[in-house]
């Protein structure tokens, strides 16, 4: 062949160039779209992690016993250590860096769920792999710091040089006996009740407030809703309690919780800062929460709870019911919070104190009932060294025309329910009931 031949004329290049770069084209929408697919699983798996933060319905709970008996108690709780672990895979992203999900045992259940992913544990440069292998490094050092804390963590002793009024002698007594009491009814069993519990998990409902170092458990349906008014005044972010709404308090996303620190943040604050609960009687909270949810106009209670509770629970429901979920009985309530295959999960309104705060592994410093909640609140303000004008708001958050659940309400809920379906609801709440020394109900 002649050097002439081997020569293509502009016409060929032209098409070569135009087929190469119309298959260039090609190539790179495709890598698009797919990369495109990626992100979006990866974003629809972290919308998943945060709908079973403890707020949504998503059937996360594994099928609990309908009866815990004491013996159960005892078999579950007693001889155990909590056991944290450093997950296998590092690889995976930094919200993984936690304590290996908790495991199903006899009589009680426990969630491996999480609320937040933890800030980065270490900031580096150079190259992606030089990266990977300081973070690596660097959660390794911070994970055993946090394995070598003492479970559950010590108890220090109020600090009451800031109380100078007298008047608080007898709420400070009763203070250092639920202290005690709490204190002796976990030592009784080991303080292990939660084997291999999901850190983050067991602190994603602690809200915290730096300025007075004050790590507040919240409990809903025992004044939550002005405790977190109150930290709101503390943080400097309102100049009164009462000036603030509802919807500010609980959507604002105004205050910090424990679970969005990494984990050299939580075991500071842990060993730290003042540790609070405010629990209230089992029976008038479950109670508390079904008027609230489910006896007043609600977006969100009646469409997701609402529906799945009549669909299981009422024969022959009406059709209307079936479709806007309102009108829930209380006996029907009862019959899916005690059922072991929940049609919808559960719901941090009515889930255990047991389970929301974990008072055998984090001892709280402050000890806190609904039924005595102005004057412990106000006497707790003294401790940390709050504003001398700030109070302990003693208005109802919502509803406030009705009558607040109180131990005469409760009983005209509970008449139409059996003798056994009682005996179930205190089987439920047993843990409560024990730890915090609230009487055992006439049933």
């Amino acid at each position: 062949m002649q050097p002439s031949e081997m020569v293509m004329n502009p016409k060929q290049v032209f098409l070569s160039v135009l087929i190469f770069g119309v298959a260039g084209l090609l190539l790179f929408m495709y890598l698009q779209v797919w990369i495109e697919e990626q992100h979006t699983g990866r974003l629809e798996k972290r919308r998943e992690q945060k709908a079973t933060s403890g707020w949504g319905p998503v059937n996360y709970l594994q099928p609990v016993a309908r009866i815990v008996t004491t013996e159960k108690i005892q078999e579950h709780i007693t001889n155990q250590k909590p056991k944290f672990l450093m997950p296998e895979d590092l690889k995976e992203k930094k919200e993984n860096l936690l304590l290996n999900p908790e495991r199903t045992t006899k009589g009680l259940t426990k969630t491996s769920h999480s609320q937040g992913q933890d800030q980065a544990l270490s900031k580096s440069t150079g190259s992606p792999t030089n990266e990977f292998i300081e973070t690596h490094q660097g959660a390794k050092t911070l994970f055993k710091k946090l394995s070598k804390m003492n479970w559950p963590l010590d108890i220090h002793p109020l600090n009451k040089s800031l109380v100078k009024d007298n008047k608080w002698k007898k709420t400070d007594e009763t203070q250092e006996k639920r202290r005690s009491f709490l204190q002796e009814f976990c030592k009784k069993y080991d303080g292990a009740s939660y084997p291999q519990s999901h850190l983050f998990h067991m602190v994603s409902r602690i809200y915290v407030e730096d300025k007075h170092k004050i790590l507040y458990c919240e409990v809903p349906k025992a004044g939550c809703s002005n405790w977190k008014r109150i930290l709101m005044v503390l943080n400097g972010l309102a100049p009164s309690a009462y000036n603030i709404s509802h919807d500010a308090v609980h959507y604002g996303k105004h205050l910090k919780k424990l679970d969005s620190f990494d984990l050299k943040g939580i075991y500071t604050r842990l060993n730290t800062y003042t540790k609070a609960v405010f629990v209230r009687d089992p029976m008038e909270r479950l109670v508390s929460a079904f008027r609230d949810k489910f006896e007043h106009p609600n977006s969100y209670y009646h469409p997701i709870f609402g529906k799945a509770i009549i669909k299981k629970y009422r024969p022959n429901a009406c059709k209307e019911a079936l479709i806007n979920g309102s009108g829930v009985r209380f006996k029907e309530f009862v019959h899916y919070l005690l059922d072991s295959h929940r049609p919808v999960g559960m719901d941090i309104h009515w889930e255990k104190v047991s389970k929301l705060c974990y008072p055998c592994l984090i001892n709280y410093d402050f000890v806190g009932k609904f039924e005595t909640l102005e004057e412990d609140a106000n006497y707790f303000l003294q401790l940390i060294g709050a504003p001398a004008e700030l109070k302990f708001p003693n208005f109802k958050d919502r509803h406030s025309s009705d009558e607040r659940t109180n131990a005469q309400v409760v009983r005209q809920y509970l008449k139409d329910l059996t003798r056994t379906e009682r005996q179930l609801i205190y089987d439920f709440y047993y843990l409560d009931y024990l730890m915090f020394n609230y009487t055992t109900p006439l049933l």
